[in-house]
């Protein structure tokens, strides 16, 4: 298991919970005033932490259509800062995370050095793919390098590999187990593993397959529930959930905490 991942998150496996931020200034749904936003976040962080995670992550969930990552404005990465700030500020012992879309993983990194954020979410470090706002390019070159330029080292990178949401024709002569593995040859700090979209697990068997392919923490970053927990959750090292937190996967609606509570009892007991 990596030294960093286990300084954060001990021996447990991390269950991290999504923060969907409403949408922030210059994207074309925002409508809400930013107290609003503000207070939307805080509750939903206060719901995850109260119903017992490991960490919570936040994102920028309804700024769309996302923006490719050099075309993210300085607007964008100002709110993300704040609702961050303030969100660790109240939960200083929570470790954070932030994922800026899309794959805007530069972006991620100087949000976590500004705000004490432990870990960012990268979409695509490793290999390129279609998204559904263009073709992604691998972030890991530059942003390893950022990251060493800011003095940001102690920031992990959890890496996405055939990310949801996306075409992957273009890698298709690849196996997973060999897209799992670039990750680690990234040097990420954990590999995440989706489904096919926001809210659908990976199989079990590609679990298994990426699994046994790597040296560092895999965590299924979609579709994983109380559910199918049984399934999945002796794994892996850790997951990311953010729709399975809400009434019904609706994702414009506040977390709950009882399902966090839920799901929290439920893995604990396996």
């Amino acid at each position: 298991m990596n030294s960093k991942f286990e300084t954060v998150f001990g021996n447990q496996k991390p269950v991290i919970g999504m923060i969907h931020l409403k949408a922030l200034p210059g994207s074309p749904g925002h409508t809400e005033k930013l107290d609003k936003i503000f207070d939307s976040a805080l509750r939903d962080a206060d719901s995850l932490v109260e119903g017992g995670v490991s960490a919570i992550q936040v994102e920028n969930q309804f700024d769309t259509p996302y923006f490719l990552p050099d075309d993210i404005g300085p607007e964008t990465v100002a709110f993300i800062t704040v609702i961050a700030d303030r969100i660790k500020k109240n939960y200083p012992d929570t470790p954070l995370g932030i994922n800026v879309h899309l794959n805007g993983a530069k972006q991620a990194i100087a949000i976590a050095k500004a705000t004490g954020a432990e870990f960012v979410r990268c979409f695509n470090l490793m290999n390129a793919y279609i998204s559904t706002s263009g073709y992604i390019s691998a972030s890991a070159p530059e942003v390893m390098r950022y990251k060493k330029s800011i003095s940001a080292e102690d920031v992990m990178v959890f890496g996405d590999f055939q990310v949801k949401h996306g075409s992957h024709s273009i890698t298709q002569d690849r196996t997973i187990e060999e897209k799992a593995h670039d990750i680690q040859i990234a040097k990420a700090d954990a590999a995440i593993l989706t489904g096919i979209s926001t809210g659908v697990a990976p199989n079990a068997e590609n679990v298994t397959r990426v699994k046994s392919s790597l040296s560092i923490p895999l965590l299924v970053g979609s579709g994983i529930t109380k559910e199918n927990s049984f399934e999945l959750w002796p794994l892996i090292d850790g997951a990311i959930i953010g729709s399975g937190f809400k009434p019904n996967k609706d994702l414009t609606a506040p977390i709950d905490k009882d399902l966090v509570k839920e799901f929290i009892k439920t893995v604990k007991s396996l």
